[in-house]
């Protein structure tokens, strides 16, 4: 297997996986849109997602791009056309995202899209953490988590995400439970944008 010339993680290289909607008004950040019109949320979207890639890219893993829709994000020209993609698939959020965990061949961290303070050194410990640990997370300020990884060591954990009451104070926690048995180290504390109030300090 390849070898980065600066591990993470001294392992693999590593792949993050990028949850990523097409960018359509209605479809993608509504209750956003709710606060400051469905066009705006999209357009807001897009160019996040845009400078979030740019952002992103790095020599010590390879980013992939999971999709939704299936077909139409498939085939979308909005995002970098040398960027990998898979579809997201059926089911909720938690089999979404436990479907991409399962995809990864070495270490994997995933990510969403709508995190404007993310950078690269926040993905970098992430993986290192995965030296040590079975999994990784990334909190958020409201109970969610904007990053969860795993180590190729163990498989992922057939009930990833059970129970997980999305959108909710509680999601960091019922994750947390699923992955018991996992030996799960925290990293840094970050925010993802739900409504115009978390816009603040990010729009000039």
């Amino acid at each position: 297997p390849a070898i980065s010339a600066d591990p993470v993680a001294g392992m693999r290289r590593g792949q993050l996986v990028v949850m990523v909607k097409v960018p359509r008004p209605g479809r993608v950040k509504t209750r956003l849109g709710r606060d400051i019109g469905q066009v705006a949320a999209a357009w807001w979207f897009r160019h996040q997602v845009a400078g979030l890639l740019r952002r992103l890219r790095d020599p010590r893993w390879d980013i992939v791009l999971a999709v939704a829709p299936d077909a139409e994000g498939l085939a979308a020209r909005v995002w970098p056309a040398d960027l990998a993609r898979r579809a997201q698939g059926r089911g909720d959020l938690g089999a979404r995202m436990a479907r991409q965990l399962r995809a990864a061949p070495g270490p994997v961290c995933l990510v969403g899209g709508d995190i404007p303070g993310m950078t690269r050194a926040h993905v970098a410990r992430a993986f290192r953490a995965l030296g040590a640990a079975d999994a990784v997370l990334g909190p958020a300020p409201d109970g969610g988590f904007w990053l969860i990884g795993l180590s190729p060591r163990r498989a992922p954990p057939p009930g990833l995400f059970d129970g997980a009451r999305w959108s909710t104070a509680h999601a960091l926690e019922d994750t947390l439970k699923s992955l018991a048995d996992r030996r799960v180290a925290l990293v840094d504390t970050l925010r993802d944008v739900d409504t115009a109030a978390d816009l603040v300090g990010w729009v000039k």
